[in-house]
């Protein structure tokens, strides 16, 4: 990092560390507060939460952007947030707002990169591998070895190694991975558009909004989600796990669990094509305050 840049982020470290934090009673009654237009409460609710943008920026460092960079994204994604909170519908705004935050880093990163643009699911498995790799080492008082990535993941071998290289040093995705057949790295990956369903799932606080999506499912599949992502307050179970509730093998639940994932990928594509009128407005004006916001932060040398 350039020492201006660093500079210019100890700076903003060092002044949302004085910001104070809300409670819950606070945050309901800001949020009421924004429903009816109050400015003021926006800009409280959205500064309060400014140090949860950095813990989740740092989850995607040395990808594509710098540090810097992916917390003015992340920003924008809070700010989304806290337009469309609802307390009244369950939950913090702290769990909602993470999914919109790493939303809007992913496609940053997808989009902004200078050295390679990453399509997100490939930034969504950076991440799994970056965090899974971390717990197991973790557990194992060692770092795991690429097969043991793989069978922790279900992933081959080949595509643990390969994820790992781009997180080490971002490539283009059209460099030859230097196999006989002359493949590519855009060509080894699969077609996972946008964020993973499940990241999907939880930026919906109502279990109804769970249940009509899994509704859409075969019982058995949704039965598998349910288990296998730990949904409506159940804990995650593994796929042996799952295999012995329903009485089917690992990999037969592996194969239900991969149908049922394409299957919900492609309901919520089409649900997300749905948008009203009044919902892209409300994006053009959540937009248009984050250009405020930035210009605010870049006078008080918070940028």
């Amino acid at each position: 990092m350039q020492n201006d840049e660093q500079e210019s982020l100890g700076i903003y470290l060092r002044q949302i560390s004085t910001i104070p934090l809300i409670t819950v009673k606070e945050e309901i009654e800001l949020a009421d507060r924004i429903k009816n237009g109050d400015d003021k409460a926006r800009e409280t609710m959205i500064t309060a939460n400014l140090r949860l943008v950095v813990k989740i920026a740092k989850e995607y460092s040395n990808i594509g952007l710098s540090l810097l960079d992916l917390i003015n994204e992340g920003n924008i994604g809070l700010m989304k947030a806290v337009e469309r909170f609802d307390p009244t519908k369950g939950g913090k705004l702290s769990t909602y707002a993470a999914w919109w935050i790493k939303q809007s880093i992913k496609r940053a990163l997808a989009n902004q990169s200078k050295t390679i643009r990453l399509p997100v699911h490939m930034v969504d498995r950076v991440t799994q591998i970056r965090r899974t790799s971390s717990e197991l080492a973790e557990r194992l008082g060692r770092d795991p070895s690429d097969d043991e990535l793989a069978a922790e993941m279900n992933l081959p071998v080949s595509r643990i190694t390969l994820l790992k290289s781009v997180s080490r040093k971002p490539a283009s995705l059209d460099s030859p991975l230097g196999d006989d057949e002359g493949s590519t790295l855009g060509e080894v990956v699969p077609d996972e558009k946008a964020a993973n369903p499940y990241e999907r799932l939880q930026s919906k606080s109502l279990v109804g909004d769970v249940n009509s999506v899994l509704a859409q499912l075969e019982p058995r599949e949704a039965d598998i989600i349910r288990l296998r992502f730990g949904l409506e307050g159940l804990e995650p179970l593994t796929l042996e796990e799952v295999g012995d509730k329903i009485g089917v093998t690992r990999e037969r639940v592996r194969q239900l669990q991969q149908q049922a994932l394409r299957q919900l990928r492609k309901n919520m594509s089409s649900m997300e094509k749905q948008r009203t009128i009044e919902e892209i407005k409300e994006e053009q004006r959540i937009a248009e305050r984050a250009q405020i916001l930035k210009g605010i932060l870049e006078q008080a040398n918070l940028a």
